[in-house]
């Protein structure tokens, strides 16, 4: 316990360094790759926000999703490419080949579907090389490039949200 409360406090240190370094404009491409970075503490309808994202018209091939989970049972199955604390070292460095394929793939839109401040999903979001950001307003503003206040659990309303903003920022 006292381990990850310092790993928790570095894990922070090294975001804000991130996000001091971290440029705040998004890109003006056109939205066809989406990252999906979730967590399922609080929400285990990833499939559903999936089926969602693809009815608005983005093909399910283009679509990635990363579940991070604050722990894992030693019998828990899940279907997407994982992570919690643990595969993280103190110094912010992941020791998982598919979560680190994810952060360096270039997302048109990477929808960070959380919405409490976790160092870990915060690092993640900001070691990200995706061109535009998208997240809640619950969660530090300079990680995202545009923000929609909702709940986390009222995933139709956030992707109506969503895709009728990025419909006006001319990005779909």
């Amino acid at each position: 316990m006292f381990y990850n409360i310092i790993k928790n406090f570095f894990l922070k240190k090294n975001v804000i360094k991130r996000l001091a370094t971290q440029n705040s404009l998004g890109s003006n491409d056109k939205v066809l790759t989406v990252g999906v970075l979730v967590d399922e503490t609080y929400f285990n309808e990833t499939s559903q926000l999936v089926e969602r994202i693809v009815s608005q018209g983005i093909q399910e091939s283009n679509i990635s999703i990363l579940v991070y989970k604050d722990k894992i049972k030693k019998k828990e199955v899940i279907n997407e490419p994982f992570l919690s604390l643990k595969n993280i070292s103190i110094s912010g460095e992941i020791d998982k080949k598919e979560v680190n394929d994810f952060i360096n793939t270039s997302f048109d839109l990477l929808i960070n579907y959380y919405d409490v401040n976790k160092s870990g999903l915060l690092l993640l979001s900001t070691k990200s090389k995706a061109k535009f950001k998208v997240g809640f307003d619950t969660v530090d503003k300079r990680v995202n490039h545009f923000i929609i206040k909702t709940l986390v659990e009222d995933f139709n309303e956030f992707v109506l949200e969503l895709f009728k903003y990025l419909k006006i920022l001319n990005k779909i």
